[in-house]
């Protein structure tokens, strides 16, 4: 018994080893890095987008322009959650694709 803990534990032939194991690791901390830098930038954008807005409804003078300027707020912000979406399924990809080149056992042939 004790010798099969200590094979388990122990890399075999097509099982990743502690090097491996740290690549994978250094690999996905820089995509998250990547990818909360991407994120920051874009609540930075969110933030602009908003106080564009409220800059842009003190300054109009009638309620057609009121209503022109929510327009294009809503229109910039719906372009915003769909570049938002995208950008969500890219980097998941990316990380999911990262796994999935690792030599996990099992990683090949599960999915």
């Amino acid at each position: 018994m004790a010798s099969k803990s200590s094979e388990s534990s122990s890399p075999t032939a097509g099982q990743p080893g502690p090097e491996q194991f740290l690549n994978l690791q250094k690999e996905l901390l820089e995509a998250y890095e990547e990818a909360s830098r991407s994120w920051l930038a874009r609540v930075k954008s969110e933030v602009d987008l908003w106080s564009k807005l409220a800059q842009s409804l003190t300054e109009s003078r009638s309620a057609p322009e009121v209503l022109q300027v929510y327009q294009q707020c809503v229109a910039q912000r719906m372009q915003m959650a769909a570049e938002d979406g995208r950008r969500l399924s890219e980097e998941c990809q990316k990380i999911m694709s990262k796994v999935a080149r690792s030599s996990w056992p099992g990683s090949s042939g599960s999915t």
